[in-house]
Parts: C-alpha cells; sequence; structure tokens
C-alpha cells in the first residue's frame, strides 16, 4: 500500500531473517528525531531493539515513552492494574496460567468473560467465554505453541515478513480473563509527548468488523471520563507519540469502562476537527516541524466512514448516507489499491491457497458503491482531472 502514497521519500523494506537487527540498521541510516510505530508488533520490536541496542534507548524512549513501563504497556492485566490504582473505571481482570484458575475464575463469576493473549491485535487473540469448559478450551488454543508450518504458511502465503520473528515470545506473553461489560465499544487517540496530552479525539462505533473487530463506522464524541483517563495514563506511563484507549460504554449506566491500550497510531490522527485541527499537526507543531503538506478542511459531519472498511464491512448501512466518507481523493493510486484484494492475497500462491481450502477472505468495496458516492461528490472531480469512472485507470479497476 504505501507504495502508492505519493510524497514518501523512501521506503524500507524488510528482507533478511533478523528483522529487528534491519530495524536498528534503518534507524542507523536515517537517524530519525521520532519513530511512530503503526502497528502492535512494530512497538514490540522497537522494545526489543530497546535491549538488544543500548544506543538506540533515548530514541525509543522519546519515541515511546518511559521504558520502565514498557512491560505495562505490553501486559493486558498491569495495564488494568495501573489504571485501577489511578481510580480509573475497569473491569475485573487476572492473569490465568493454568486451567485451575480458570475454574476458580468462574465459580467465584459464572457470568460471561473476556479471555485475552497479550501479543495479538485485531480482533485476534480475544475470545469471548461462557463457561469454565470454554474458557480452558481457549486458553489451550491461545498457548499452543505456533507450528513451524504455521509459520511459513504466514511467511510464503501472507507475505507476513515477520512471520518467524520471535521477539514478542522474548519479551513475555501471557492470558487473562477479564469480566464482560455489556454495552458499545468506543475509543480515543492521543497525541503526546513525554507525558504531556496535546490532543485527543473521542468516538463510539457506529459499525465493527464483527464483535471483536475494529471500528468501520463511527461517531465523534466528548467524554470527559475518557479523556481524563487519557491524560492520567499518559502522565503515569510517561508516553509519547500516539497511542489509542479502548472502551465499553456500559449499557443502562452509560459509564465508560476502560478495556484496553494500543500503544501506537489508530485510525483518527488525521482527521481535523473544527477547533481542534488534527493530532498529527499537534505533534509535528510540538517538536516544532512542518505539517508539510496542505491542510484539509475541518470535517463537518459527527459521523465518519473510515474507508475502505465501510463500503467493505457494511455496504448496506443506513448511516452510510449522513456520514463524512475519509475517502483520500487527492491520492487516486492509493483509492485504486484500497478497492482491490490485499497484494498478498492477490498473489497467485495465495489464491491457490484460499481456493484450495475453501476459505473466505476479508471483503473489498463494492465498486458501485464507490462509484454512487463518487458520483454524488465533487471532490472527485480533483482525481485526474476528470469525474471518477470516467477514465481509463478506473475502467481497469
Amino acid at each position: 500500500m504505501l507504495t502508492h502514497v505519493s510524497g514518501l521519500q523512501r521506503l524500507y523494506r524488510y528482507a533478511t531473517r533478523d528483522t529487528t537487527a534491519q530495524l536498528a540498521a534503518t534507524i542507523e541510516e536515517v537517524r530519525p528525531r521520532i519513530v511512530l510505530p503503526c502497528d502492535d508488533r512494530a512497538v514490540w520490536q522497537l522494545h526489543d531493539l530497546y535491549e538488544r541496542a543500548p544506543r538506540w534507548r533515548a530514541l525509543i524512549e522519546a519515541s515511546l515513552g518511559a521504558s520502565r513501563h514498557f512491560p505495562t504497556v505490553r501486559s493486558r492485566s498491569k495495564l488494568m492494574e495501573t489504571a485501577r490504582s489511578l481510580g480509573l473505571r475497569v473491569p475485573q481482570t487476572r492473569l490465568v496460567g493454568e486451567p485451575s484458575q480458570i475454574r476458580s475464575w468462574f465459580e467465584n463469576d459464572p457470568g460471561p468473560a473476556v479471555m485475552k493473549f497479550d501479543g495479538t491485535w485485531g480482533g485476534r487473540g480475544v475470545e469471548f467465554v461462557g463457561s469454565a469448559e470454554h474458557a480452558v478450551a481457549t486458553w489451550r488454543r491461545f498457548t499452543r505453541a505456533q507450528s513451524f508450518s504455521v509459520a511459513w504458511k504466514h511467511r510464503v502465503i501472507n507475505g507476513d515478513p515477520l512471520a518467524f520473528w520471535q521477539g514478542a515470545q522474548r519479551l513475555g506473553r501471557s492470558v487473562s480473563l477479564q469480566t464482560f461489560v455489556p454495552g458499545e465499544p468506543a475509543n480515543v487517540m492521543v497525541a503526546c509527548w513525554r507525558g504531556e496530552v496535546l490532543g485527543a479525539v473521542s468516538v463510539r462505533a457506529v459499525c465493527t468488523q464483527g464483535s471483536t473487530g475494529a471500528c468501520t463506522i463511527v461517531q465523534l464524541c466528548k467524554d470527559e471520563e475518557m479523556t481524563r483517563a487519557a491524560v492520567s495514563l499518559a502522565a503515569e506511563l510517561g508516553l509519547s507519540g500516539f497511542f489509542g484507549l479502548d472502551y465499553v460504554i456500559e449499557a443502562g449506566t452509560g459509564r465508560a469502562h476502560l478495556i484496553e491500550l494500543n500503544p501506537r497510531c489508530t485510525q483518527l490522527g488525521h482527521l481535523v476537527l473544527p477547533g481542534q485541527g488534527d493530532l498529527i499537526g499537534m505533534l509535528c507543531a510540538k517538536l516544532g516541524a512542518s505539517g508539510g503538506a496542505q491542510r484539509d478542511a475541518p470535517i463537518t459531519a459527527d459521523m465518519i466512514a473510515l474507508f475502505p472498511q465501510a463500503l467493505a464491512w457494511n455496504p448496506d448501512s443506513p448511516h452510510l448516507a449522513n456520514c463524512h466518507h475519509d475517502i483520500p481523493w487527492t491520492e487516486p493510486a492509493v483509492i485504486r489499491e484500497l478497492l482491490r484484494d490485499s497484494w498478498a492475497e492477490r498473489r497467485l500462491l495465495a489464491r491457490l491457497y484460499h481456493r484450495l481450502r475453501g476459505s473466505k477472505r476479508d471483503p473489498v468495496p463494492s465498486l458501485e458503491a464507490f462509484m454512487q458516492l463518487a458520483s454524488a461528490s465533487e471532490r472527485p472531480r480533483a482525481l485526474d482531472g476528470a469525474p471518477v469512472g470516467s477514465g481509463p485507470g478506473w475502467r481497469k479497476v
């Protein structure tokens, strides 16, 4: 995807088995002032690099926060303990290392729970469990060592350059049980510097990719409790860069329960809000850097459809007509790429694998739905100097 984004000066690819060493070599060449991870494994690789390369420790702490809190950031249960000590509202959470601890949990709290496996992301490693038997079976599945054949599948079929990276295991992974809180998901993305919050964007989920997946349509909200929690955690953990907090807004009471921290960029940092601007611009200003490209106009709708997820996962949603569609109209090559299967799934080996297995792939946006949306907007006329759908590039899609 990044190869289709205009304006990037250079891309560095993983090309060796020792990906942490390659990350260190890239940092050596670029000499950045800050490193901004955009997925969980990038955070863990920076934690791993902190242990392996003392010369980059100052940079990594400046980018992520105080190193003494890295174990807390990596552990869902430790994060909940820290939040509770700060007086934040969190569900009961407990580490479980053997079946007897799981059965003890359900003897004391027979209601449904959520089992979470550290070192996972994107809704993976999170499962709702309704009984001790279900929870024990899930724990055994989570903690089963990954086979070499599975790693090869991730590398060859999925094109995952970190398929053989063992850093997450070295840093420690555990399983926890968390009391289930019925309600609707919400989250907040925060820009911060050395424990100081520079700005935040809070949303409630309108549509998601399944029960534990990412949001596809969100609604802006102002929740002082969520913001105060972000300020407290940023100060306690000395966080820098971007992070996100996941909440459940409890049904019936409307109280926000903090359930997770994502120590990386999430999906909201580029949105320009009236009277506030965007989180990326705030961090640039704090570092004395220019924002670069021309700023977008502030969005006027309070509901936002994330592209391409909203059109792919919820094409019939009645909310789409009232949303701000977060489509990068000035990047036609990116739009074309997002209207296709992912690069990994388009490769011959992946297509053969999915056909033989009969496995389902993530949906892609309907071209017809996109064209209907594009025809209703004047902004697509900036693409290649003509309305979307009229040029040879769009026919090729």
